[in-house]
């Protein structure tokens, strides 16, 4: 399952976000730095319209979206890579995580205490950026210092070598890891590593629900250095969150209408993940229950077939594949063939998004 890490400083409406996303109140969302010392952790349906069209379609007795692991990690503060506040518990967690979504304060208000005293969100991404740098650049020269008495006898340890002192003077000029492009041969051995800075980064501009259509100045300035380092920013407002927990279905679309957006943050948030992580939706479908799977971008029929059930993979013979707008368009299953519509495939095809398949295996 595809886990989202939620990081912020204290009081920019992490905790008031996370509540709202997993629609349950476990977080004491309180105005209190480290109010959430232990991660909390919300497992979230990934909406999908076409679900329920093609539960409609197959009759399908349930519907199995796919799910995110949203964990809300404790609020950061300056010098928590020398264990301030709750850093070091906080690097521990924030490196078990896929992306990271960090929460940055985008709105005015007296009532709720700013850490720094002042609303400046570039400011407050440095504060970050720079603690989880400076957690990085620890374990590199750990790393670096084991690495350089392998590399004498060992071609993959010269390789490591020197992918960590690229990744070392990137992380010493300011940048981050993710800035850095890595050859194929130095990309597994990072990966190994789970370094902070070079995990995928959605930046989430809480706005308020005055700014939620059309963003603000503090919101371009994010936008501004977002696009210099390959990261994610998308608009959100807790306090619109959690307003929306509040309402019944019915009148929630309304409510978003009437401040100019169509959907609410949720929607926003795992869209940009699945985009930033190169992730794809195909489904299934039948009378049992109908089933959205995720996968990587690329990946091909038998792979994902291996995502149901190992055995899938394994004894892998064709994948029948329908694109979903054929299929819908097409009415059911057996008009689709009559059309010639629905496809044999073999172990080369790459899955698309939206693919709607049957796998034949033989183990």
């Amino acid at each position: 399952m595809l886990r989202a890490g939620i990081v912020g400083l204290p009081n920019v409406g992490k905790s008031t976000l996370f509540n709202a996303l997993v629609a349950n109140a476990k977080a004491e969302a309180a105005n209190f730095p480290f109010c959430t010392i232990e991660p909390n952790v919300g497992v979230v349906a990934v909406p999908d319209e076409r679900l329920n069209v093609l539960a409609e379609i197959s009759k399908s007795k349930q519907i199995v979206p796919t799910r995110i692991e949203f964990v809300d990690i404790a609020g950061l503060v300056k010098g928590a890579s020398q264990g301030e506040g709750l850093g070091n518990k906080f690097l521990s967690h924030i490196r078990e995580v896929d992306a990271i979504v960090h929460v940055v304060r985008c709105f005015e208000n007296d009532d709720i205490i700013h850490v720094a005293g002042s609303v400046d969100p570039l400011r407050d991404i440095d504060i970050i950026n720079l603690e989880l740098a400076l957690a990085d650049l620890a374990q590199i020269e750990r790393r670096v210092e084991r690495t350089r008495k392998q590399a004498r006898g060992s071609k993959e340890a010269q390789i490591e070598l020197a992918a960590l002192e690229k990744i070392s003077a990137a992380l010493n000029e300011g940048k981050q890891a993710r800035q850095i492009e890595l050859t194929e041969e130095e990309e597994p051995l990072i990966q190994q590593l789970c370094l902070l800075t070079r995990k995928p980064i959605i930046y989430a501009a809480n706005v308020s629900e005055d700014d939620l259509a059309t963003g603000n100045q503090w919101v371009e300035q994010v936008r501004q250095l977002a696009a210099q380092e390959h990261a994610q920013v998308v608009i959100v407002s807790a306090q619109v969150e959690a307003e929306l927990v509040e309402l019944p279905e019915e009148e929630r679309g309304e409510f978003l209408a009437s401040l100019g957006v169509e959907e609410g943050g949720l929607k926003s948030l795992i869209r940009a993940t699945y985009e930033l992580l190169g992730l794809r939706t195909y489904l299934t479908t039948g009378p049992e229950e109908t089933r959205a799977w995720t996968i990587t971008a690329g990946m091909k029929a038998p792979q994902a077939a291996g995502v149901i059930h190992t055995d899938f993979e394994r004894g892998f013979i064709r994948a029948e594949t329908v694109a979903y707008k054929d299929l819908v368009e097409s009415g059911t299953m057996t008009a689709a063939k009559e059309k010639g519509l629905v496809r044999s495939e073999g172990k080369e095809y790459v899955v698309q998004e939206g693919d709607v398949m049957l796998f034949r295996f033989n183990v």
